[in-house]
């Protein structure tokens, strides 16, 4: 009895320092728990992690899937290809960098680490909550005014100041996402975040036809994979009946789709939808790949 009550006040005390041996544990920590940030940007997870005394780490990672043999480090993953890179940037501690970031990247993205065995594997848990998110103008009709509403998919942070474009020119700066006027249905409107000006939303007009590229000149390196950003817009009454891309118009014919062009098979994939987005991505991109791509599209109205 003496002996097992000695022991009792020992693991009391050190209990009362285990900051101090801390070391002895495993774990994982996050700078931050959840981001909220916007598609075709950059963004950085970090974190670090501890190990007990006697064990070597030698693979870290971080990963959102799993497959039959575990965890699958984003290194590995293809939908991530060319757009991830970890970097070490203090003791124990580790930076994730996702670039030209999209919509489909939103997830929860956890660090993982294996001692030299690889018997010893440690995942950090719950990880860090991922949100991608594009802008988007909504329409709000009322009785003596209308409103635009500058939407995202998650709660932008810092309180961001909203800008207003009207065909394509500014016409206002405000804190709040809304914007409530008289609008005129032959004009356009499109929103971005201050700072971000380069990430336009879709352009929304009731009944107007128009085609916005996001930028006019893209430069990009030889085997790199582009992707060539646009809105469309055209009145209310119509539907999307054909979207192409273009990059000349054949002789007596006009424009002719990419997709249909031999030296394009396998090489292009339409992003876009039949409402507002026209993307396009090239990949594994060549020289002769240099010209000046449009959109065209059709309805049926």
């Amino acid at each position: 009895m003496a002996l097992r009550t000695a022991g009792s006040v020992l693991v009391v005390f050190l209990w009362s320092v285990t900051v101090v041996l801390g070391q002895d544990d495993w774990s994982v920590s996050y700078t931050t728990q959840s981001i909220c940030t916007f598609k075709e940007s950059t963004v950085e997870l970090s974190s670090s992690y501890t190990y007990p005394s006697g064990y070597t780490v030698t693979t870290t990672f971080w990963f959102t899937k799993y497959n039959a043999e575990g965890p699958v480090s984003l290194s590995d993953d293809p939908d991530y290809k060319g757009r991830v890179t970890y970097s070490k940037n203090k003791e124990n501690g580790h930076t994730l960098t996702i670039t030209d970031l999209r919509e489909s990247d939103s997830a929860r993205y956890k660090f993982r680490f294996t001692d030299q065995t690889g018997k010893w594997r440690y995942t950090g848990e719950p990880g860090v909550a991922l949100s991608v998110t594009g802008l988007q103008v909504k329409l709000t009709v009322g009785f003596w005014y209308n409103t635009l509403t500058c939407s995202t998919t998650c709660t932008l942070p810092d309180n961001p100041t909203y800008i207003w474009y009207k065909n394509g020119h500014k016409e206002k700066e405000d804190t709040s996402s809304s914007y409530p006027d008289s609008f005129s249905d032959v004009d356009s409107y499109s929103c971005a975040v201050k700072g971000h000006e380069d990430l336009l939303s879709p352009a929304v007009c009731q009944k107007c036809w128009s085609v916005t590229y996001t930028h006019q000149n893209i430069c990009a390196l030889k085997g790199s994979t582009v992707n060539i950003s646009c809105s469309y817009t055209y009145p209310s009454n119509h539907e999307i009946k054909t979207a192409f891309w273009f990059t000349k118009r054949e002789s007596g014919i006009g424009p002719k789709d990419l997709s249909s062009v031999p030296e394009y098979e396998g090489h292009i994939e339409y992003l876009g939808d039949k409402e507002s987005d026209c993307t396009l991505r090239i990949t594994d991109l060549r020289l002769r790949d240099s010209a000046g791509f449009r959109f065209k599209f059709i309805t049926s109205g």
